[in-house]
């Protein structure tokens, strides 16, 4: 009789995360198969059931690590809004799936009604950490805190949130010229 491995549930649970993850970015929540999800991460379907409940369940799992994952990598820094743009941007250029995702999220679930905890609770800190500075007095308050909390996020996406037809006319612009735009930009926006 052959000695069975143990099963690593760590393991398999974060493999069928990283399997998700491209499948959604790839194809939607709607497009994505859990069969093909399963095969990827060398599990089956009745392991993503277990672990996750259902594929909008997954899906949720996968948006709140990425979520989780960006938090750890970019902490806000009021003070220095230009800077948390620019650092904004690198994790996006080095996780191009986290645009994909957030896309895919704003198509399929935009209007669903639920909203996932990790992203409202990174806003609501965000914007409070804004506002701080702003009552400090060291961001000034053109633009509410939620206003400008936007303008940095969305500037700091503008590359690899962008159309492909966009995408040509900028083909040229390497990483570094990118990120200074992405800097400037916000720059200009906090010091309006």
């Amino acid at each position: 009789m052959t000695p069975t491995m143990p099963r690593d549930a760590d393991a398999t649970r974060a493999r069928l995360l990283g399997a998700a993850r491209d499948e959604f970015a790839a194809v939607g929540i709607a497009g994505a198969r859990v069969d093909r999800i399963a095969a990827a991460a060398t599990s089956n379907k009745a392991q993503i059931y277990h672990y996750f409940g259902s594929k909008d369940g997954l899906f949720d799992a996968v948006f709140d690590a990425v979520v989780a994952d960006t938090l750890d990598e970019v902490e806000i820094t009021p003070d220095d809004l230009p800077g948390y743009a620019g650092r904004l941007h690198d994790s996006y250029d080095r996780r191009p799936w986290v645009q994909r995702l957030a896309t895919w999220y704003r198509l399929e679930r935009g209007d669903a009604g639920s909203r996932i905890g990790a992203v409202v609770r990174s806003n609501a800190a965000k914007v409070e950490a804004i506002a701080a500075a702003q009552r400090a007095g060291t961001v000034r308050d053109t633009f509410t805190a939620p206003e400008l909390l936007g303008l940095v996020i969305h500037t700091a996406a503008l590359w690899s949130g962008s159309t492909p037809e966009f995408g040509d006319l900028v083909r040229g612009l390497d990483g570094v010229r990118r990120r200074a735009v992405v800097v400037a930009a916000v720059d200009a926006i906090v010091r309006a």
